[in-house]
């Protein structure tokens, strides 16, 4: 077995030695969709006879397996729990075939890039990843906080079934879909009845837009010439990086650093990355990686893919090429890649290649879950705000979205259900963590080393 795929091997890991994988569910039947597109699926870690569950919500462009390093964390500190990470019916649409090999030591990493990425410069690479026309997919345009609050219905109901304590948790805009479920009207009755807790990680609801900024989301959406999916970091004029590239790119690039990390960037040299997200100097795949993602040389614009790397691009090089050091990490970046390459788990990464738009127009509606117009609009029912559970156990994480969007937005959801303060457990690292650092920092973390006496709190 060579040195790289022992290290995959490695990475992989489960407790006790199980092997991960999505396991999918009957979904809500979405007006439009076609039947095998109604599921929505988990990555389960932990034992099967523990009884209590920490549902996690991805954020903007990410899936499952994000959480999985954490995931696995959480459960030898906590034995008592699973955490069950929801991949979303949008993965459905990928093309993990030739991640698959690469995990099983089959692919290299040059062949994993010319399959996904490379094709697209050297016509001479005929066997290759194919892109979804948007005129195939104009169901997706449905697929909003109705569609996601629907299928995470059927996950909670799943988990309930184990009888023991059900927390629901989510990071960025995944924190806007715990509000949303938490709140959403379930005829007559809130999402978070018979839920023990919620965990809001670097993620929550803002005040709601007004109906006609609804409106006008809504009908540029609609317009025939309309992708149904987000350009993550912004249009793609601005740096952005439209639907699928967001995925592709963080995938071969994750998984570089962990097949060949000191072999010459592939990114580096490909005319169709964005020169800000290459070093100024010849970079190995871990070093051109840990640039275009650590917080300190990462454009702004991917303030959402951010964590402490540290310290940055190595004076050592290999073979003329620089490293990565990351003396001083918060995140690990093997770790880092790990959770986007989804290493170890097969047709699952931690990215979503296509993330739907309407999802984050629908995520301007939700506020604190009170009745307001654009509600109306967007079909949101997030109405029971003031009417949840006065037990109710509340973790709230900030780190770059701060107080105003992480910590006021869970105590004013407390208020509102005259939940007693002592029911909150407020962290602020606004100044200390990035976004993706409470999920990947190791071994000090202070989102974790908060979350596991919450978690055994309740049970």
């Amino acid at each position: 077995m060579s040195a790289a795929v022992a290290c995959l091997a490695l990475l992989a890991a489960a407790p006790a030695g199980a092997a991960l994988k999505v396991s999918w569910m009957p979904g809500f039947h979405a007006p439009g969709t076609p039947a095998r597109y109604d599921k929505v699926g988990l990555i389960k870690v932990g034992s099967p006879s523990a009884r209590n569950v920490l549902v996690l919500e991805p954020g903007t462009s990410a899936a499952a397996a994000y959480f999985v390093p954490l995931a696995k964390w959480i459960v030898a500190s906590a034995p008592r729990w699973q955490v069950w990470a929801v991949e979303r019916r949008e993965s459905l649409l990928e093309d993990q075939s030739e991640a698959n090999l690469a995990k099983q030591g089959k692919a290299s990493a040059t062949q994993l890039f010319d399959y996904y990425l490379g094709y697209l410069t050297n016509k001479q690479i005929t066997h290759h990843f194919h892109l979804i026309p948007d005129s195939s997919v104009e169901f997706a345009k449905q697929w909003g906080m109705k569609v996601a609050v629907q299928d995470l219905h059927r996950v909670i109901a799943a988990a309930k079934k184990l009888g023991g304590r059900v927390v629901l948790g989510g990071h960025s805009l995944g924190g806007s879909v715990v509000t949303a479920y938490a709140t959403w009207n379930f005829s007559g009755r809130a999402g978070a009845d018979g839920l023990a807790g919620l965990v809001y990680d670097d993620g929550g609801s803002l005040p709601s837009v007004s109906a006609q900024a609804a409106r006008t989301e809504l009908a540029h959406l609609d317009a025939p010439s309309a992708t149904p999916w987000l350009s993550f970091g912004g249009p793609a004029s601005a740096g952005g990086f439209p639907a699928p590239y967001a995925g592709l790119f963080n995938l071969t690039g994750a998984l570089g650093v962990l097949l060949e990390p000191n072999s010459p960037s592939l990114g580096q040299t490909f005319p169709l990355l964005p020169s800000v997200l290459k070093p100024g100097v010849p970079a190995t795949n871990e070093g051109q990686y840990g640039y275009a993602f650590n917080a300190a040389t990462s454009p702004a614009n991917l303030l959402a893919a951010q964590a402490h790397l540290w310290k940055g691009i190595s004076s050592r090089t290999i073979n003329g090429y620089h490293g990565w050091d990351g003396s001083g990490a918060l995140t690990p970046i093997t770790r880092y890649a790990a959770m986007f390459s989804g290493i170890g788990i097969q047709s699952a990464d931690g990215t979503e290649w296509y993330f739907p738009q309407r999802l984050t127009d629908d995520t301007g509606a939700v506020g604190n879950g009170i009745a307001n117009p654009a509600q109306r609009v967007l079909d949101v029912n997030s109405t029971m705000g003031r009417q949840l559970p006065r037990g109710l156990l509340i973790y709230a994480f900030a780190t770059v979205l701060g107080k105003r969007g992480v910590l006021l937005g869970a105590q004013a959801l407390a208020a509102q259900s005259q939940i007693p303060s002592r029911n909150l457990t407020l962290v602020d690292r606004q100044s200390t963590y990035s976004h993706n650092d409470p999920a990947g920092a190791y071994p000090h973390n202070a989102f974790f080393s908060r979350l596991i006496p919450f978690l055994k709190r309740i049970g």
